[in-house]
């Protein structure tokens, strides 16, 4: 399901997606498309084609698509779809290179395997990245202009100046959160202590007549005291003539793909939408961790053997595999299986937090955790069903008790099964705290809010970008 009912984010299945981001999508699909046709037709109509290859290789339009496909799942797993991607241009090329690289192994690889479904020969081949490469960079560059120009995004004003509206101005600091749009001003009432960086604008004239100056597209509400300092009329007024209102909690979810946790409230939790668990989603859910685990299992077995000799030849002294208690959905309990990156008394005086340049980590360990090996045999939790292939990180009973105490809402993470990857893991790489437990919290509830198999998907393709990226992983 798509909902468009927001002018510059379009949900899908749940998930806020920016829609430049999904334009972005639709172009390239077709300049994928286009530019396969164009490659394999530049390269016969320069050189001669005495056998009749090209005749032998047609149609092209489903081959064509194939590329497209194959092009962009390369470029998710590189990030290049991310809605949080801050890169500079010449990162953004190398991106695009290497994600066509990647993309063309995985072609070659197609076409020895179908060479009469989807073999078009070595010279058009590499006439079609030729041509995908110049103009797929072209377009990216073009893009990141576009997104840049003021006259394009979105004009927002914030109701507010102190505690509540800081929270949007953090956001708004970070250029990958603000694209698409412009803050226009804080709304600063008199009994409310000013507190953003950004322009504050005296409400000495109705906010009808602020709408119109600034012309200003959506009002977003975050007053601190709302029983003082609440302009409802006003701000009726301005729905009517088609201005959007919108709660800070609601902004930062779509904005930041996450909820906040300080101005959270039962009543939001209760009168927003999500938290949908029909049976064809369970269902639809567990046959995609199934596959999906029986896919990465055919894929990994020999990285999974490597691991193993490594650990048994310079692991230290110790078994291969290790088992933890960990919490599962519902609050339930289960062992997660691991190949153990550490010492064998790595934890004799008791459970403690994982953290960079950790001593106890063996030095295969370190290796194995950068690049998230350790955690291939949590696919076979996935297989029994404790363990879902996307979720939130499974934790340790010993940290969910006091973490429950703590943070509030932290105990509503255990709603769906734990996962081995998880939209808090790709979008909050390091967890080594309480207050760090508490951000990752706010990813994990916007998960259990929105999850559907299209957000499983986006999380299982960002993943790989983590892991090719070096990010995460401890």
């Amino acid at each position: 399901m798509i909902d468009v009912g927001d002018h510059f984010m379009v949900r899908v299945f749940g998930h806020f997606v920016p829609r430049g981001l999904l334009v972005l999508v639709a172009l390239e699909f077709v300049l994928l498309v286009s530019s396969y046709m164009l490659g394999v037709h530049l390269r016969f109509a320069f050189w001669s084609d005495p056998d009749g290859e090209l005749a032998s290789i047609r149609p092209l339009q489903g081959k064509a698509i194939v590329f497209a496909w194959v092009m962009m799942s390369a470029m998710m797993s590189m990030g290049l779809y991310s809605r949080h991607l801050r890169d500079t241009a010449i990162q953004m090329v190398m991106r695009i290179l290497a994600s066509l690289a990647m993309g063309l192994v995985v072609m070659v690889l197609l076409y020895y395997l179908m060479p009469a479904v989807l073999g078009i020969g070595r010279a058009p081949l590499m006439m079609v990245m030729g041509v995908t490469s110049v103009l797929l960079v072209a377009l990216r560059l073009l893009f990141m202009h576009a997104v840049s120009l003021d006259v394009l995004k979105k004009r927002i004003l914030v109701l507010g100046s102190g505690r509540k509206a800081t929270a949007i101005d953090r956001v708004m600091r970070r250029e990958s959160d603000r694209r698409g749009i412009s803050v226009v001003g804080y709304v600063h009432f008199s009994k409310e202590q000013p507190l953003v960086s950004g322009r504050i604008i005296e409400h000495s004239e109705s906010l009808l007549e602020l709408a119109r100056r600034y012309r200003v597209q959506e009002i977003v509400v975050a007053v601190d005291n709302q029983r003082e300092n609440f302009p409802i009329k006003e701000i009726v007024e301005c729905r009517l003539i088609g201005v959007g209102v919108l709660d800070i909690l609601s902004f930062i979810e779509r904005q930041a793909g996450k909820i906040m946790l300080e101005n959270l409230t039962s009543s939001w939790l209760i009168f927003s939408d999500g938290f949908q668990y029909s049976a064809v989603r369970v269902v639809g859910k567990r046959v995609f961790d199934v596959t999906s685990s029986l896919a990465l299992l055919a894929l990994a077995w020999p990285v999974m053997l490597g691991a193993v000799v490594a650990i048994k030849l310079y692991g230290g002294r110790g078994p291969v595999l290790y088992r933890q208690v960990r919490v599962g959905a519902h609050g339930e309990t289960f062992n997660v299986l691991k190949f153990r990156s550490m010492t064998v008394d790595a934890e004799k005086h008791g459970a403690q937090w994982a953290k960079q340049n950790d001593a106890r980590v063996t030095a295969v360990g370190g290796f194995m955790r950068k690049y998230r090996i350790d955690e291939l045999p949590q696919l076979f939790n996935v297989l029994v069903g404790t363990m879902s292939f996307v979720g939130p990180r499974p934790e340790r009973p010993e940290f969910v008790k006091d973490l429950s105490a703590k943070i509030i809402y932290y105990s509503e993470r255990h709603r769906v099964k734990p996962g081995i990857t998880g939209w808090a893991q790709i979008c909050y790489p390091y967890g080594a705290s309480e207050r760090d437990a508490a951000e990752k919290l706010s990813y994990d509830l916007y998960y259990v809010k929105n999850y559907s198999l299209f957000l499983d998907l986006v999380i299982l393709l960002q993943t790989a970008q983590a892991v090719l990226w070096k990010r995460g992983g401890r």
